[in-house]
């Protein structure tokens, strides 16, 4: 299959990377209203371990996070790939790898490297949403 691009997804692709980039930069902030202000209401997150399901799940899993082994910590993404479905292309899946760099940490076990993959949606108010988030070993 080809995969063409065209003026239009290159908007959309810089917009989805926007929304990525916001979910980290509240990450680095440690604040988890900001971290899931670009998530649906009904979005899930899958991780090793862990299902979070619904917005205000995955802010309660984040600022807990945030309070304690999680606080001062950032991170390091690749994105890998962003593609966009269907005739409207108004969903977007975008492949990472991606690790969490502890406070305090300089370098990075190779093995806590994760593969990402999001799924968004491009809603009309709202522009780009995360509807899913899914990680696991890389």
């Amino acid at each position: 299959m080809v995969t063409t691009t065209t003026p239009q997804d290159t908007a959309a692709e810089q917009q989805v990377r926007s929304v990525i980039d916001a979910v980290y930069e509240a990450w680095t902030a440690n604040d988890a209203d900001a971290f899931v202000t670009h998530y649906a209401p009904d979005a899930t997150a899958a991780l090793p371990g862990s299902f979070r399901d619904g917005r205000e799940r995955i802010r309660a899993a984040m600022a807990a996070g945030f309070e304690g082994p999680l606080k001062g910590s950032t991170i390091r993404d690749e994105i890998h790939s962003v593609r966009f479905l269907g005739e409207s292309r108004d969903a977007a899946v975008v492949v990472a790898r991606s690790t969490v760099v502890l406070a305090g940490e300089t370098d990075v076990p190779e093995d806590r490297w994760v593969r990402v993959t999001w799924a968004l949606e491009r809603t009309g108010a709202d522009g780009w949403l995360v509807v899913a988030y899914h990680n696991c070993a890389d």
